[in-house]
């Protein structure tokens, strides 16, 4: 694919040709967070099945804002798992009916255990308590079950069949068609020494084809998703071979995340920027300075001039401080030298007859731009956006600044928004499929052996799920559904629910700069045109630093925190961001 359909996310449009040092960030479709969310889809199918679902079943839905990363090239890579673990898991199921059939259908007697195994494992994971005490007291009772299966196949494969007749009793107890199977595995003549010996080696095979499948995966990820295999975009297979619905989904996608106009559901109107962090807002008075002389009054102020007064000072902060040669200044890697700074226009996605008709055109958001600019309204709203990419595009911190002139009032508001790294299971992709793929024998015999008792529940669960993600695009008329804002963000859904130290010190270091110097624009432009500056300066200082900020309003009307915010950033859309 060619990569003029991702255009770049610059600062102003100039931080790639900025004289003094400025650096323009990552292409999004290249970037090391989009890499791990196309990893993940082949890691986790729950993850995978929300992507597709998001992207690919709902047509009517317009693509979140993406920070960062390419969600087109995510969802390549997702509609290319699920296709691969559907025809793995078509094969797991037939490997064990043709194993049925080879031993007299005696390997059936694993499916219950296994089975119970699986259901054990999952009750293992819940949070009740006594739920997963259920799980163990489900677990010891398969093993053991297992046991006798094993202890079965043996006397059989020995030929020693009056040893069975101590275990048919044992295996009564926990089930009679169990006993009955065993006893049947175990008859003395060639049929039941043959199936004896059939077991273990029809188990072997179908441990292998689950071997085979977990290395398969190993390999995508440590190969193809590579750093320097994903670099090249044009030659992605995920993107190689697709229907043309997902041809029509991937234009439409490339088309809306990186769009200026951003097109929103209004009860989340910020999705895709992640987790609001500490939004506050101030308004004053706007009083004429006395020192301006006689006869001379204050200058109006406007939104527009006020916000292309910030725009120069935060672009200043591209430019690493003066030190050594020009090559010492080239090489220093702080982040801030990628900061990228634009407009955007929010615009509700509800009324419009159909999702191409979103107006994305570059003429449409000069349009919109012009007109929302000055006007203060409640559905379109225009901000400044500031975004810095830490950590490869892990650590997205994007504040959005609104100011508003209205009645001899200034209004400021301040959004900060956070996109924690992507989980560490992500993360360590790269190395667990190297681990897994340069085991010894022995290792990775131990790998697919103790994920052979979950794989025909897993098989059946992913040809289900297949099926029902299918019927969904075939019967849902998402199609020819009206338009609809985005439902979630793919990158939120993969983000940590908390940072390290180092991300958590990186971003407040982003955020205070970043917000010294929105309160400074403003405050050069109130005193360029004649206006008192000193209340505002003192009042957002205060504000800032976490005097005074917009909380949760889940308990009232309007709830505003104290001093005890706190650094700690949650992924429940609820008050992490606030000082609960």
């Amino acid at each position: 694919m060619t990569d003029h359909l991702i255009p770049p996310q610059s600062g102003g449009g100039d931080a790639g040709t900025d004289p003094h040092g400025g650096r323009p960030p990552v292409h999004p479709s290249v970037s090391e967070a989009g890499r791990l969310l196309c990893a993940g889809t082949y890691l986790d199918a729950a993850y995978r099945d929300r992507v597709i679902d998001e992207l690919f079943v709902h047509e009517e839905r317009i693509a979140a804002p993406s920070y960062g990363f390419d969600a087109a090239r995510v969802l390549a890579h997702a509609l290319r798992a699920r296709r691969i673990e559907l025809g793995w898991a078509a094969g797991v199921i037939g490997a064990w009916f043709v194993g049925s059939l080879l031993t007299g259908w005696q390997l059936t007697l694993l499916l219950v255990p296994f089975l119970q195994l699986s259901l054990a494992n999952w009750l293992g994971a819940r949070r009740n308590r006594f739920v997963r005490t259920l799980g163990l007291v489900l677990r010891v009772y398969t093993w053991v079950w297992l046991v006798f299966i094993v202890l079965s196949v043996w006397t059989a494969m020995s030929g020693n069949f009056t040893a069975i007749a101590a275990f048919l009793d044992v295996f009564s107890f926990f089930s009679d068609d169990a006993a009955y199977a065993a006893a049947n595995l175990a008859r003395p003549g060639a049929s039941g020494s043959l199936r004896g010996w059939l077991m273990p080696l029809v188990f072997a095979a179908l441990v292998t084809v689950v071997g085979l499948q977990r290395g398969h995966a190993a390999r995508i990820v440590l190969r193809e998703l590579s750093p320097s295999r994903y670099a090249d975009h044009a030659g992605d297979p995920a993107e190689a071979s697709q229907s043309p619905r997902f041809a029509r989904v991937r234009a439409r996608i490339r088309r809306e995340q990186h769009a200026p106009l951003v097109m929103y559901d209004i009860n989340a109107p910020f999705t895709g920027a992640g987790e609001a962090f500490r939004p506050w807002q101030l308004s004053v008075e706007l009083r004429p300075r006395e020192d301006l002389g006689p006869g001379r009054k204050p200058q109006p102020v406007t939104n527009a001039h006020i916000v292309g007064r910030i725009t120069p000072l935060l672009q200043a902060l591209r430019v690493p401080s003066p030190h050594g040669s020009r090559e010492a200044q080239e090489a220093v890697l702080d982040r801030l030298r990628e900061l990228a700074v634009d407009e955007c226009v929010f615009l509700p996605a509800t009324g419009l007859p159909h999702r191409d008709a979103a107006p994305l055109s570059p003429e449409q958001f000069a349009e919109h731009r012009l007109g929302a600019v000055e006007e203060g309204g409640e559905r379109r709203r225009h901000f400044l956006r500031i975004r810095v990419g830490g950590w490869d595009e892990n650590l997205v911190v994007t504040v959005f600044v609104r100011v508003h002139t209205q009645g001899g009032m200034l209004m400021l508001e301040v959004a900060p928004h956070v996109l924690l790294p992507v989980r560490a299971g992500f993360q360590n992709a790269d190395a667990a499929a190297q681990r897994l793929l340069n085991n010894n024998w022995l290792g990775k015999a131990a790998d697919a052996l103790a994920a052979t008792p979950g794989s025909f529940a897993a098989s059946v669960a992913t040809l289900g799920r297949g099926y029902l993600s299918w019927s969904r695009i075939a019967t849902g008329g998402h199609g020819g559904a009206r338009p609809e804002g985005p439902g979630l963000s793919v990158r939120e859904l993969a983000a940590m629910d908390d940072g390290s130290l180092f991300h958590l010190m990186d971003l407040d270091r982003y955020l205070k700069t970043i917000q010294d110097r929105v309160v400074g624009g403003v405050t050069v432009a109130l005193h360029e045109a004649g206006w008192h500056t000193e209340e505002f300066a003192r009042r957002a200082v205060t504000v800032a630093e976490g005097g005074v900020y917009i909380q949760s309003m889940n308990n009232s009307a309007a709830s505003f925190g104290g001093s005890n915010n706190t650094n700690t950033i949650g992924t429940s859309g609820k008050g992490s961001s606030g000082g609960k």
